[in-house]
């Protein structure tokens, strides 16, 4: 990505963006009252944005008692391949490691550089959810991967 992007806290204001990103990025979308609703209930929400204000992704995950699920890590197709998911993975995990110390999230087992990127910070897998996710036939699996989050200010 030649241009800088900012990295800011996702506002109401955000979700017909992050709608139409999530549209383009899944088969399986979220529904849009997913991203009202968590942004409702206080959850870690992140936007990507371009110069020109345009999104380019997002990152939510929800913390409780010293752990913290991310929920969804996206980069718009268009600007996948640019290393903006590895800049917006490490910002939603540096916001969490304030307030958990481990991370854990679910992913498509298909989805091999999803994983490949969450091995490189750390993941490591620690169970399956068999047919968790629909998919274009019947359900695909869910791999659980989880990691270990510094201390605050560590």
């Amino acid at each position: 990505m030649k241009s800088p992007v900012t990295l800011r806290p996702m506002s109401p204001e955000d979700l017909p963006a992050v709608n139409a990103i999530e549209l383009r990025a899944h088969s399986h979308p979220w529904q849009p009252v997913h991203f009202s609703d968590c942004l409702k209930a206080g959850y870690l929400a992140l936007v990507m944005e371009l110069p020109d204000g345009e999104l380019a992704g997002y990152a939510l995950a929800s913390t409780g008692g010293r752990q913290a699920d991310l929920l969804n890590v996206v980069v718009a197709p268009e600007y996948q391949g640019q290393g903006l998911g590895n800049q917006l993975l490490e910002a939603i995990m540096a916001l969490v490691a304030d307030q958990a110390d481990e991370l854990y999230l679910e992913v498509r087992a298909s989805n091999e550089r999803a994983i490949a990127l969450y091995e490189k910070h750390g993941f490591n897998r620690v169970g399956l959810r068999p047919n968790y996710y629909p998919a274009g036939r019947g359900r695909e699996d869910a791999l659980i991967l989880a990691c270990s989050l510094p201390a605050p200010g560590a």
